[in-house]
C-alpha cells in the first residue's frame, strides 16, 4: 500500500504540473515530447543492463511499443473528444478507463473480487462523473453536440494504455522492468515528434525551449508513477491497485489544488470526493 501511495501522490504531482502549464505558447505537443524524452533517460539510468536494449524478450518490447502506440492514441482521442465534448466530460471518461483494466483482470487474469471490492468499484464511476459534474455543461463545449463514440474511444484508448502494466506484469519478465518502461516511452516519444512536426506543418508553431524544460518537470513523476503502479500490480490485485490509484489521485489533486491554487470545490465534487472516500475504505476492507 506503500507502493501505491507514492504511485498516487507521484501521479497527482505530473497533474499540478501539466495544470500550470496548461497554456502552451508554441507547439502544443512540445511539453508532452520533454517529458517521454526524460522518461526514456531516467529508464536508461535506471536498467541494470543496457545490453538488453537489442537483446530482450520479444514479449518486452510487444508490450512496451504497444503500451507507448497507446498512451499516443489516449492523447489523441482525449484532445478530439475535449473539442467536441467539453473537457471534463472528456477527463471523466478517460478516468473510467480502469474499467478496461478490470475486466481484462476478471476476464483473461482470474482475478475474483469480493462482493464488497465491487461495491467499492462501483462507487468510484458515479463518483467520477459528479466530480467533472460542476464544469461539464455546455460552456465547456466549442460545437455544443455531443459524441458519446468519440467518449468511448477516449475510455478505451486511455484504459488500455493503463492495462499494459498488467498485461505485462503477467507475461513478462520481471528481471526487465527497466527495459519495457524504455520502449514504453520511446515508442511513445516517436509518435509524439511524428505529432509535433505535423502541428507545426499545420499551425507554425514550434517547440519551445520553455515547454521541453516543463516536460522534464512531467517527466520525473511521469515515469515513477508508472514504475510504482507495476510494482504495486506485483503485490495487489488489479480491482484494488486500478480503483484506488485513480480514485485517490483525484483526491490528492483535489486537496492539493485547495491549498495551493485557493481552488474550492463545488457541490457537486464535494458530493463526488464523499463517494470516492467511501469507495476508498470498501476497497481496502
Amino acid at each position: 500500500m506503500l507502493i501505491l501511495l507514492l504511485a498516487m501522490l507521484s501521479s497527482a504531482s505530473m497533474a499540478l504540473v501539466l495544470k500550470l502549464f496548461r497554456e502552451p505558447q508554441g507547439n502544443r505537443y512540445g511539453l508532452l515530447l520533454g517529458n517521454y524524452l526524460t522518461c526514456i533517460l531516467i529508464a536508461l539510468l535506471l536498467m541494470p543492463d543496457r545490453s538488453l536494449i537489442l537483446s530482450g524478450r520479444p514479449v518486452t518490447l510487444v508490450c512496451g511499443a504497444v503500451g507507448g502506440l497507446l498512451f499516443v492514441a489516449g492523447l489523441v482521442t482525449m484532445q478530439s473528444s475535449v473539442r467536441l465534448n467539453g473537457a471534463s466530460l472528456s477527463a471523466a471518461f478517460a478516468k473510467l478507463g480502469l474499467l478496461v483494466s478490470l475486466i481484462l483482470s476478471l476476464v483473461c487474469f482470474g482475478e475474483r473480487p469480493g462482493l464488497v471490492r465491487i461495491l467499492g468499484v462501483l462507487l468510484v464511476i458515479p463518483a467520477l462523473l459528479l466530480i467533472h459534474a460542476d464544469r461539464s455543461g455546455d460552456s465547456d463545449n466549442e460545437g455544443g453536440a455531443r459524441s458519446f463514440p468519440l467518449l468511448l474511444l477516449t475510455l478505451l484508448a486511455g484504459g488500455s494504455a493503463d492495462a499494459m502494466a498488467k498485461v505485462f506484469e503477467q507475461l513478462g519478465d520481471r528481471a526487465e522492468d527497466g527495459l519495457y518502461f524504455f520502449w514504453l516511452f520511446l515508442t511513445a516519444a516517436i509518435f509524439t515528434a511524428l505529432l509535433a512536426v505535423w502541428e507545426r506543418r499545420r499551425s507554425g508553431r514550434h517547440i519551445l525551449p520553455r515547454e521541453l524544460a516543463a516536460g522534464v518537470a512531467v517527466g520525473v513523476p511521469n515515469y515513477f508513477s508508472s514504475y510504482l503502479l507495476l510494482r504495486a500490480l506485483e503485490k495487489l490485485p488489479a480491482f484494488l491497485v486500478y480503483p484506488v490509484f485513480s480514485a485517490g489521485t483525484i483526491v490528492l489533486v483535489t486537496l492539493l489544488s485547495a491549498l495551493l491554487f485557493r481552488e474550492k470545490p463545488g457541490k457537486m465534487q464535494r458530493i463526488g470526493l464523499l463517494f470516492i472516500l467511501a469507495a476508498l475504505v470498501l476497497l481496502n476492507l
